[in-house]
């Protein structure tokens, strides 16, 4: 399961210090995707990325392949080097907006990585009475 909260600097040559943990949980090589929701990366294991794709492979062909060629375009598979960096491609890193200061959250079973001031203001505006009257909603 992956948790926590890791704040890392990205160098000039794109490489980002993935957590011990995470990478335990990730394995060798994984996944790194825009997000679709949000200017962030999601981070998954080869696992959970097939599980994650395993719904759109099912769809009808002409929406499945279109949303497959734009979820591989921008994603890339990554491997830890001896330190524990991997390399981000300058898309990923652009789209992130990740200037110097990242943040590395795991999110259960997949991780986002954040650009250190868009996850700041995102945190900022989390409404935790919110948050709780929609988990009561479903009766947890």
């Amino acid at each position: 399961m992956l948790s926590g909260e890791f704040k890392h600097n990205i160098d000039t040559k794109n490489r980002l210090f993935i957590p011990a943990k995470h990478r335990e949980e990730l394995g060798e090589t994984f996944m790194v995707a825009k997000s679709v929701r949000e200017n962030c990366l999601k981070v998954y294991s080869l696992e959970e990325w097939e599980r994650y794709i395993e719904p759109i492979v099912k769809m009808e062909r002409k929406n499945s392949e279109a949303i497959l060629r734009a979820l591989h375009r921008n994603a890339s598979q990554v491997s830890p080097d001896a330190q524990g960096r991997i390399i981000l491609p300058p898309a990923l890193v652009s789209y992130a907006e990740i200037e110097k200061g990242a943040v590395v959250v795991g999110c259960g079973k997949y991780a986002e990585i954040w650009s250190e001031e868009a996850y700041e203001a995102m945190v900022g505006d989390e409404d935790m009475a919110d948050m709780k009257d929609l988990l009561e909603s479903y009766g947890l």
